[in-house]
């Protein structure tokens, strides 16, 4: 079954090569159609193009198809086009001409564009939840040992001394700044499209206001060709506030494989975390953050992909973008495991006390002596000079201590501001909107 099925039959060849994998992936949008066909079949009544009888019978037989996706039990048939199709096929078997009635005044162009919408509002809203989860353990993790001090370093050579309180810490408040991203990509995706049919709307008198608060989007896209042209935007959005996120695991994850290893000596991580080597019965080697780091550098090419597919589309629509698909929606799926795996493995890592006491971290402490003169009266560059001739002539010698009392440094970490900082950006979101809007919408009509 094809929505656009005139009589003639299509070219086996050309039917398999464009269809691709949309069978496989529209399982992803079924809940979202269903939800979609809801909004919009409760519209038609509103003006006229469905009875009561018809709206009740319509959402019986969605909410039984919404139950299905759920449940897993959903499929695409064989020799039917799409989830669309699909969907509108199980209504027409249960209902007749009632089920026929379900496509008035929509376009599988906007109807797709409202699924990949729905969806991507949804997952960006999972994703959120789970990285402030991450956060709220590096935030821990950051005060459980604030007073542990290691090594910092700039050009991989020892710099100054910093503590695992400022490192955690420090990715804690990156995934603060990585939901800016978030939350742009996610108001472009809390816009409702759906009216604007094929990107030039319709002739039937529809509400398009309606649809947008039942779906509980916090606005529409007013102009019916630039909602069809949000179709590739929105997904590229989305993918690079996902770019932004999985950039600050893949370097979170880096980093543990660096201080895991024997010439950092910074962290341990406990045995059963570790994979060993087939010939080397010594090794224990941090693959899951190998493989946290190498997944999440993998989705921070998603946006140049996307970038690529629409680069030179004019306004309309144009088939390109169901390529996108293929790589876009398995994308948060991806992102949750790693988020999920990042969360669990980092606080699992267990940090090495006194690490600076090692003969390489000998001059790790010599900004903090050339300091000590400064407030002694010296001109700095003086006391810069003191120092490094101290250090050329072997007579080096510090306290190895650190007094560090200003705003986010290693005797402040400030934690409680980024804390703050974070509660601030999560309830910027007002996911409670779309939550309740969705529920109400599913809700068993009397």
């Amino acid at each position: 079954m094809k929505l656009w099925e005139k009589g003639i039959e299509t070219n086996k060849r050309i039917e398999i090569f464009t269809v691709g994998k949309d069978r496989e992936l529209d399982l992803l949008l079924a809940r979202y159609d269903v939800i979609g066909s809801m909004a919009h079949m409760r519209m038609l009544g509103s003006i006229g193009l469905l009875s009561n009888s018809e709206m009740n019978d319509l959402h019986r037989e969605l909410l039984a198809v919404y139950k299905s996706v759920l449940s897993g039990s959903f499929v695409i048939e064989d020799g039917v086009e799409d989830v669309h199709s699909e969907i509108e096929l199980k209504l027409t078997r249960k209902l007749g001409d009632t089920g026929k009635k379900i496509h008035t005044a929509r376009s599988r162009n906007d109807q797709v564009l409202l699924d990949i919408k729905l969806m991507v509002r949804e997952e960006l809203h999972q994703i959120v939840v789970q990285a402030s989860s991450l956060f709220k353990t590096l935030l821990l993790l950051s005060e459980r040992y604030k007073n542990v001090l290691i090594p910092g370093y700039t050009h991989l050579q020892v710099a100054m001394p910093s503590s695992f309180g400022l490192w955690f810490a420090a990715y804690a408040e990156c995934i603060t700044e990585d939901l800016q991203m978030f939350l742009a990509a996610y108001r472009v995706a809390d816009q409702n499209p759906l009216g604007s049919a094929a990107g030039y709307g319709s002739s039937y008198p529809i509400d398009r206001k309606l649809t947008t608060d039942l779906m509980g989007f916090e606005s529409m896209h007013y102009n019916v060709v630039n909602a069809q042209m949000s179709r590739g935007r929105t997904e590229r959005m989305a993918a690079f506030a996902l770019s932004c996120l999985a950039g600050t695991v893949s370097r979170l994850a880096n980093d543990v494989c660096l201080f895991a290893s024997q010439n950092f000596g910074l962290v341990v991580l406990p045995d059963a975390m570790t994979t060993g080597s087939s010939i080397m019965p010594h090794k224990k080697n941090p693959d899951v953050f190998e493989l946290i780091r190498a997944r999440c550098n993998k989705i921070q090419a998603l946006p140049g992909e996307i970038e690529h597919i629409v680069l030179n589309l004019p306004s309309g629509y144009f088939r390109d973008l169901q390529i996108i698909k293929e790589t876009f929606l398995p994308v948060f799926g991806e992102m949750k495991e790693c988020l999920n795996m990042a969360t669990y493995a980092i606080s699992e890592i267990r940090p090495v006390n006194n690490s600076l006491d090692d003969e390489k971290y000998r001059y790790i402490f010599s900004v903090e002596e050339v300091n000590k003169l400064v407030m002694q009266g010296l001109p700095f560059r003086e006391a810069y000079q003191v120092i490094a001739g101290q250090i050329a002539d072997g007579s080096y010698r510090s306290e190895n201590k650190v007094n560090h009392t200003h705003e986010g440094s290693i005797g402040n970490l400030c934690n409680d501001k980024i804390e703050l900082k974070m509660q601030s950006m999560l309830a910027m979101f007002h996911f409670e909107r779309k939550d309740k809007a969705i529920k109400k919408l599913l809700r068993i009509r009397e």
